[in-house]
């Protein structure tokens, strides 16, 4: 058999192999880079780097979390003026007339009642004229001829003084509205908390796939030349393969990297968002040179969080059910007035009805068995003390879960500072070997693994920003940080 019929051996074939790995890659890319993408959201425009600013204050007007508890606080917004309508005054006319039959009355009445808001009473004020006869049971129906003024309120004294059905309508509305008002809070911490941690993610992401792009440039220059080395017959044949086997491997890594560079960046749209509240998918273009990280701007000490203060919120509505449920309790004593005046000349029914008259009456009802009153006390009384537990669990969980980002946050600041020296350091390894092969005093093999471990030095340093960054972010939403969150320092509007 002639030399060159021979079948490759297995040694032949390991060195073979990377080389067509290497072309098969080589072919592949522009295939997959021209491959059609899926549909997307737009792409952002290029204006300079992409800030943390910007996604916390699009993230902020935009988010469909923070639109749909703001749709929230109008509801209970729309309740508490809807409790207030039992406030409303109320105007009322009655007419009427017998048109057949032995009398012939005609009457008109009109009133105008307004509640009270410090009292369970109501005041009225009304107007009623007649003419023509009534029979004796409706006398009260005969006015002066140019009819009557009246005037007159209903004032508690004991049950639904202090508190009433409507007013505690109106105070639970009240609460609603704070409630909503603090979870729309809650959820816009809690938006913006994820909003920087995914602006973390994707420029981490996109400044590692820029250090594996670095290297296998690197890479490939570096073949270039050793081809024309390896054509002069100045380098062995096996160099050029095992530098193709080198560009394999870090091809390898940045399709890696440009595949989680584009997932970051999508999810990152969902916070980044344009007038009209389309996602923005931000390009490559925007990209910022350094990783920016991420400081709270206060303290890591436990506070009223409003998930806590939303607790308080519901603990007032308990007392509120409270002191409805014993007001029920007490008995209704109600002190009644009235005052009225005839004008005109005298009607029909004579002269009893000419002048002023002045009424007063008291009415008293006392409840007896009262066990739907006591029910609800029970029940307002439990509610309450699950309520002030709960209180306290929430507070003490959040004082552990602040201190634990705390350890956490210095942990990582120390990991990061730690992790730059390793990178300065590595990247001086790689630039004596760098210069060592240049001058024929190192091998190949050796030079690679000074690049890549300068590389993976500087990914280690990135992932350690990274992670500081995001630890940070979590301490600014576990102390709702709004200032460093994008937020009005203070309770939303």
């Amino acid at each position: 058999m002639p030399p060159c019929a021979r079948p490759a051996s297995r040694s032949d074939m390991r060195l073979i192999r990377p080389v067509l790995t290497a072309l098969a890659l080589g072919c592949a890319w522009p295939l997959a880079a021209a491959a059609p993408a899926d549909p997307a959201p737009a792409a952002s425009p290029a204006a300079g780097p992409l800030t943390l600013g910007e996604i916390l204050a699009s993230s902020a007007a935009q988010a469909p979390q923070i639109v749909e508890a703001m749709a929230r606080v109008r509801q209970a917004e729309g309740r508490a003026l809807s409790a207030e309508g039992a406030f409303d005054t109320v105007f009322d006319v009655d007419v009427g007339s017998r048109v057949l039959g032995y009398y012939s009355g005609s009457y008109l009445e009109s009133k105008a009642t307004r509640p009270l808001t410090g009292n369970g009473g109501s005041i009225y004020g009304g107007y009623r004229v007649s003419s023509g006869t009534f029979p004796i049971y409706e006398d009260k129906a005969y006015t002066d001829r140019l009819g009557e003024l009246k005037i007159g309120g209903l004032f508690a004294l004991l049950r639904d003084k202090a508190i009433d059905e409507r007013r505690g309508r109106i105070a639970m509305a009240a609460r609603d509205i704070d409630a909503a008002r603090l979870e729309r809070e809650m959820v816009a911490i809690g938006v913006q908390a994820r909003a920087a941690a995914n602006y973390q993610n994707w420029v981490a992401a996109g400044l590692r796939l820029k250090a594996y792009q670095a290297l296998l440039d690197l890479a490939e220059q570096r073949r270039e030349g050793i081809a024309r080395q390896v054509q002069l017959g100045a380098r062995p044949a096996i160099l050029l393969t095992e530098a193709d086997t080198n560009i394999v491997r870090r091809r390898a890594l940045v399709v890696r990297s440009e595949q989680e560079f584009g997932a970051a960046a999508n999810a990152l749209s969902f916070f980044y968002r344009d007038e009209n509240g389309e996602r923005l998918v931000p390009g490559p273009e925007r990209l910022p040179a350094s990783l920016p990280g991420f400081r709270p701007t206060r303290p890591g000490t436990p506070m009223d969080r409003p998930d806590v203060q939303t607790i308080s919120a519901r603990l007032a509505q308990s007392e509120l059910k409270l002191a409805l449920a014993e007001n029920e309790l007490k008995p209704r004593l109600d002190v009644r007035g009235e005052l009225s005046y005839d004008i005109g000349g005298t009607g029909a029914g004579g002269k009893s009805r000419d002048g002023e008259e002045a009424i007063v009456g008291i009415r008293l009802t006392v409840p007896l068995q009262r066990r739907a009153a006591k029910g609800k006390i029970a029940e307002a009384r439990a509610e309450i003390d699950g309520l002030r537990t709960r209180q306290q669990l929430v507070r003490e969980q959040i004082a552990v879960e602040v201190k634990g980002i705390a350890i956490a946050v210095d942990g990582a600041a120390k990991t990061a500072r730690l992790a730059a020296d390793e990178a300065a350091l590595a990247d001086d390894l790689a630039a004596a070997e760098r210069r060592r092969f240049d001058l024929g005093a190192s091998d190949f093999f050796l030079l690679n693994m000074r690049e890549e471990a300068a590389t993976d030095a500087r990914v280690r340093l990135l992932d350690a920003q990274a992670r500081a960054a995001l630890a940070g972010v979590d301490l600014a939403g576990a102390t709702a940080d709004r200032a460093a969150l994008g937020l009005p320092d203070g309770p939303l509007p």
